[in-house]
């Protein structure tokens, strides 16, 4: 059994990739994450696949969790973030 159908191997990476988000913010790697999550659960209960079909399911989980993660934390249209105090006062 290679690496690619270990699901402790995709939960190592998907692990990895929600840590990175907390120091590049911005839901690209959380999205990341969610696929590598989606993968190491599919490998878990399914039979192993093909580095292919683990590699489409990733790339569509990804796609998939970052437009929802968009949707769901971006401003509204027309709205400026702003501050109104400072964290030191």
């Amino acid at each position: 059994m290679d690496i690619v159908n270990t699901w402790w191997a995709w939960a190592a990476f998907a692990l990895i990739l929600a840590i990175l988000e907390v120091a590049a913010p911005g839901f690209v790697l959380l999205g990341f994450a969610l696929g590598a999550a989606v993968v190491s659960a599919v490998v878990f209960f399914a039979q192993p696949l093909s580095i292919f079909w683990l590699l489409l399911i990733f790339a569509v989980m990804s796609l998939v969790a970052w437009i929802v993660l968009r949707n769901t934390f971006k401003l509204k249209k027309g709205q400026v973030q702003t501050f109104d105090h400072d964290i030191n006062e």
